[in-house]
């Protein structure tokens, strides 16, 4: 039986690729658990003492607790808004392209992410200012409403799939347009929904440039804003920094590893029609 050549070229790609991943990890491992005089002496080192008092006082600096609470609370609804609502859009387009309207209208949100987000911030601060969303309920509208683009794109790919047959039996039995979705469609969509809902998970937890335009109140800050506390006007204290950083990945880098595989297999299957 003839063994397979090793194609040397991938293999060493691969593991240069592996190693700008797992260098810079170990690098932010090592420099949390080390004091500053540690890090001045060698970075590479391990640190002499496996202590956990920069994450003890990176926790009571960054009050890690609230603000974990508050990326919590954003991002459980956004998920849940994000899969109610965009799928419902993407249905009402998907079975209706063969009509000029929703064809436009479907083509007008994919265009949306092309947008870059610098050039509406000023007048989004604004608006949400006047209205008095400047705070956790209005920044969880606007992922709702900035996440629809993409994920239409990724719901019609998905539903077009879908045969129309079921739904046509459906409504012979006296289903509503309503019930058709809800009994029919929706629970399909689990493969999409996984992907959508994982991807959207990642994007509000991490996110962190809307936070900073939209939240006015310190107490309402989330994970990815409180970091900014470890930056001085001269210094940063990258052991601290560090810790935190590592304290707030930690749950969507989980989320990711467990979940990985649904995220490939939704957006693949979406682009089988």
């Amino acid at each position: 039986m003839k063994k397979g050549k090793t194609n040397w070229l991938i293999t060493g790609l691969l593991i240069a690729g592996s190693l700008l991943i797992l260098f810079p990890l170990y690098l932010a491992v090592t420099i949390s658990f080390k004091t500053p005089e540690e890090m001045g002496k060698s970075l590479l080192a391990l640190p002499e003492q496996w202590s956990f008092s920069n994450y003890a006082q990176a926790i009571e600096l960054t009050n890690f607790f609230q603000a974990m609470g508050n990326s919590l609370f954003i991002t459980f609804f956004v998920v849940v808004l994000t899969l109610l609502t965009n799928s419902m859009v993407a249905y009402a387009i998907a079975r209706n392209m063969h009509k000029k309207f929703y064809k436009f209208i479907f083509y007008y949100l994919v265009s949306a992410m092309f947008i870059p987000f610098p050039i509406i911030m000023l007048p989004i601060v604004k608006q949400t200012a006047q209205w008095n969303l400047d705070n956790l309920v209005g920044l969880i509208f606007l992922y709702v409403v900035y996440g629809l683009a993409f994920n239409v794109f990724l719901y019609v790919g998905y539903i077009k799939s879908i045969p129309a047959e079921l739904e046509e039996a459906a409504i012979v039995d006296g289903a509503s347009t309503w019930v058709v979705f809800w009994k029919v469609i929706f629970p399909l969509l689990m493969p999409m929904n996984a992907t959508v809902g994982i991807l959207t998970t990642l994007w509000a937890w991490n996110d962190f440039m809307l936070p900073l335009v939209i939240i006015s109140d310190r107490e309402l800050s989330t994970l990815p804003l409180v970091q900014f506390v470890f930056q001085g006007q001269f210094s940063t204290d990258y052991n601290l920094a560090f810790s935190s950083y590592l304290m707030a990945l930690a749950p969507m880098i989980l989320v990711y590893i467990i979940a990985q595989k649904w995220i490939i297999s939704g957006v693949t299957k979406g682009a089988i029609k």
